[in-house]
C-alpha cells in the first residue's frame, strides 16, 4: 500500500509517504504558511520515492483537534488529492498522533497529550498503548488548564504545547516540544487503511472538539 499523510494542526506543517511499510517525511515550522508548503512537500517526497502522486492508494490526515484553519487545510488537501482519483481518506486524531510521537521518541506507553487551544484552554486526552493499539483512558476534550484531570495509575508522561503554555499540570514528566507529525499519522493510519477503514473523500471532516473560534469583544473586555 502507498499513501500520503498530512498534518497541519499546529504551527508545524508536515507530510509523509507510506510505501509498503516504509515511511518518509518532512516537516517545517510554518506559522500561517501551511497551504503554501504542504503540496510542495508531498511532491518532493514523491519525487524522492520515484512515484507519481497519481499512484497513491489512499490519503491520511491529522483530523484534530487543533488550529481551526490548519484542520481545514489538511482536510481540504486530503479531499482534493482523493476526489479526482477515487481514493479512500482517513482522519487520525492529532492527540493520538502526539502519543505515537511520544512513544517513538521516549518509548512511553501512557501519555497525556495536551495542545494549547488558545483562549485560556487546552485540548487534551489520556491514551494508553496496549497490544500495539492506543486506547483512550480520558476522551479528547477542551477545558481550562485548571480543569485537566490526570488519569489513574502511575507512569504517565505529558506531551505537547499545552504543557509549554501552562506548566506540568500535575504531572512529574512532561515533553512540551512533542507535536503531531505526518509520520505518526501515517503509522497510525496504515493498519486502519489495510483493514478497510478509509472513507469516501466527501465524508472526511475535521474534529474540532471546540466550536468557538475566538472571544467576543465583551468577553475580551471581561478578561
Amino acid at each position: 500500500m502507498k499513501f500520503a499523510a498530512i498534518e497541519t494542526s499546529t504551527d508545524w506543517c508536515s507530510a509523509a509517504l507510506w510505501m509498503d511499510g516504509d515511511v518518509a517525511g518532512m516537516e517545517e515550522r510554518a506559522g500561517n504558511r501551511h497551504g503554501e508548503l504542504l503540496l510542495p512537500m508531498l511532491e518532493r517526497l514523491a519525487a524522492a520515492a520515484g512515484i507519481a502522486i497519481a499512484a497513491l492508494d489512499a490519503v491520511a490526515f491529522g483530523a484534530g483537534p487543533g488550529s481551526f484553519t490548519g484542520l481545514r487545510i489538511a482536510c481540504g488537501v486530503a479531499q482534493g488529492l482523493a476526489f479526482a482519483r477515487g481514493l479512500p481518506v482517513i482522519g487520525i486524531s492529532t492527540l493520538e498522533a502526539m502519543a505515537e510521537e511520544a512513544a517513538g521518541t521516549a518509548r512511553r506507553a501512557r501519555v497525556v497529550a495536551c495542545l494549547d487551544a488558545r483562549m485560556h484552554e487546552v485540548y487534551y486526552s489520556a491514551l494508553e498503548k496496549i497490544d500495539g493499539h492506543w486506547r483512550e483512558v480520558i476522551a479528547a476534550q477542551c477545558v481550562a488548564p485548571a480543569a485537566v484531570q490526570m488519569p489513574p495509575g502511575k507512569g504517565w508522561t505529558g506531551c505537547g504545547s499545552g504543557f509549554a503554555a501552562y506548566g506540568p499540570l500535575g504531572l512529574g514528566k512532561v515533553m512540551p516540544d512533542i507535536h503531531p507529525s505526518a509520520m505518526s499519522v501515517a503509522r497510525l493510519a496504515a493498519p486502519r487503511l489495510a483493514a478497510g477503514e478509509g472513507v469516501d473523500a466527501a465524508l472526511a471532516a475535521p474534529v474540532y472538539v471546540r466550536d468557538k473560534v475566538a472571544f467576543t469583544t465583551e468577553e475580551r473586555s471581561a478578561r
